[in-house]
């Protein structure tokens, strides 16, 4: 995944608004205007945070009759886990590395 996309998943996420659509539209989907009625911002406010998500590729918009539909996108928030478990690895491990060289100290020092 390039570093782009990596931060643009991770600025949308960022923000708990846009948090909530993404959840919202996970779950169902929904239009803008159904969107805002959710929050106390204006219309403008919850497009924005939409194009936001859309531009991170965690959600589509598609336009029925009058209204723009929007849907959640898993593909991305799939990669965005991938990449996570990836830093948890690292993490794991650099603990498993820790635990050995306390237990190889501790060893050391039973010895002596």
């Amino acid at each position: 995944m390039a570093e782009a996309d990596v931060d643009r998943i991770f600025q949308a996420l960022a923000d708990a608004t846009r948090r909530d659509i993404l959840a919202r539209v996970i779950r169902s989907e929904q239009s803008v205007s159904m969107l805002a009625q959710h929050y106390p911002m204006s219309f403008a406010a919850v497009q924005k945070h939409v194009a936001v998500l859309e531009r991170a590729s965690l959600v589509r918009k598609t336009r029925r009759g009058r209204e723009q539909i929007v849907q959640g996108d898993l593909t991305a928030l799939r990669r965005a886990t991938r990449l996570l478990d990836a830093y948890e690895e690292i993490w794991r491990h650099r603990v498993n590395q820790i635990g050995q060289i306390l237990t190889e100290d501790r060893e050391g020092n039973d010895e002596q």
